[in-house]
């Protein structure tokens, strides 16, 4: 059995103006300037309080807690309110789908989100049971530590050759290499194409086709 780990935001999902929308109403609420739209979606995949000591530069004066809380209040405002949309990318529905009918893999996810995030967007996306294994920021060290593969792996009895990781962030790529897995990187998300290369993807891939191909190809390849 091969075990595919999804990343979620900038991956699964475009959450990407929802997550600016959400930081900025954070920050604005705690009295900081909000960071440039760069800033934010460079530390996307990181668990909010490890998020938020980056955007504060280290400074540890900075209340990286307290703003971990308002996003998350925000966030969740954000989803009640009637032009809320996190869409999935193009593709990456059917291929989820194509994957889920397969007997020879598990699908999982490795994400900053929370249990509750996550849930949120499976639910929305209709996608509930597709997921044998969900890691998340509940339950693991901020990537790219890999404990979030590692558990994954244990959780669902695969070994790491047998396992890929597919990411859009060089967090994520850092992660499935400390964990043994593979890393392929998606360039529709939010860190660039040689970010990616240089944190230790094996292949990147431009849409959902592409991945699926890379998907079936990638355990031919040496190591």
């Amino acid at each position: 059995m091969k075990l595919i780990l999804f990343d979620c935001d900038g991956t699964l999902v475009d959450s990407q103006h929802v997550i600016v929308a959400a930081m900025g109403r954070a920050f604005a609420r705690a009295g900081l300037a909000v960071p440039p739209r760069e800033a934010v979606l460079g530390i996307v995949g990181l668990s909010l309080v490890e998020a938020m000591q980056r955007l504060g530069e280290g400074d540890p004066r900075f209340p990286a807690e307290r703003l971990a809380d308002l996003y998350r209040a925000a966030f969740r405002e954000l989803r009640t309110e009637p032009d809320f949309n996190e869409p999935m990318f193009p593709g990456m529905r059917a291929l989820i789908d194509t994957l889920a009918a397969r007997d020879d893999v598990l699908l999982g996810i490795a994400t900053g989100k929370s249990q509750r995030g996550v849930a949120a967007v499976l639910g929305h996306q209709g996608l509930e049971g597709r997921f044998v294994t969900i890691q998340t920021a509940d339950d693991a060290p901020s990537k790219p530590h890999p404990a979030m593969v590692l558990q994954a792996m244990a959780a669902t009895g695969a070994e790491a050759m047998d396992t890929v990781l597919i990411g859009d962030t060089s967090f994520d790529m850092v992660m499935a290499r400390a964990a043994g897995a593979r890393a392929v990187g998606v360039t529709w998300g939010y860190h660039a194409q040689d970010l990616l290369r240089q944190s230790g993807a094996e292949r990147l891939v431009s849409d959902a086709d592409e991945l699926l191909r890379a998907i079936d190809e990638i355990w031919e390849l040496v190591p």
